[in-house]
């Protein structure tokens, strides 16, 4: 997994980021990228609008270009494949992030798994695991929940 992920950032992104950069955020980034994959693979039906998400949250929160997006997805589904659990990703993000950074990406998270229109029972089961592997609090996983329905537009059911 490391070779992969020192590789997509060699090439990708360490040329147009700051100094100050380091390994710990470029593995971030490949960390939440897998996470978005596996919930757009959780239900079992990957369509346009779940792609489409996942690609919007990682330009905005990364601001990647489109070869660099494309990159990224690809590794962080090979990484997400290959991965025997999240906990690999998760520890990541705990090291590199602040409690409203794992917010946000619980946030993302729900987007992803809204984006088509239906929330799907083991969408929601990966989110429970996930906001806790990531010490996400049930106030702020549930208040994440309702600015993605918001965000979305799926109803409450």
């Amino acid at each position: 997994m490391i070779a992969g992920i020192k590789e997509f950032f060699s090439q990708f992104i360490e040329p147009g980021t700051r100094s100050g950069s380091n390994d710990g955020e470029h593995a971030l980034r490949v960390a939440t990228a897998a996470l978005l994959v596996e919930m757009m693979r959780m239900d079992q039906r990957i369509d346009d609008a779940e792609r489409d998400s996942v690609a919007a949250t990682l330009q905005r929160e990364f601001g990647l270009d489109a070869a660099q997006l494309a990159a990224l997805v690809a590794l962080a589904g090979e990484e997400a494949r290959q991965a025997s659990g999240y906990h690999q990703f998760t520890t990541l993000i705990n090291k590199s992030c602040d409690a409203a950074q794992k917010v946000r990406i619980v946030e993302n998270l729900w987007r992803v798994a809204m984006a088509d229109g239906h929330l799907d029972a083991h969408e929601s089961h990966l989110m429970r695991r996930i906001a806790d592997l990531l010490h996400v609090g049930h106030a702020d996983y549930i208040a994440a929940k309702q600015r993605a329905r918001a965000a979305t537009g799926l109803a409450a059911g």
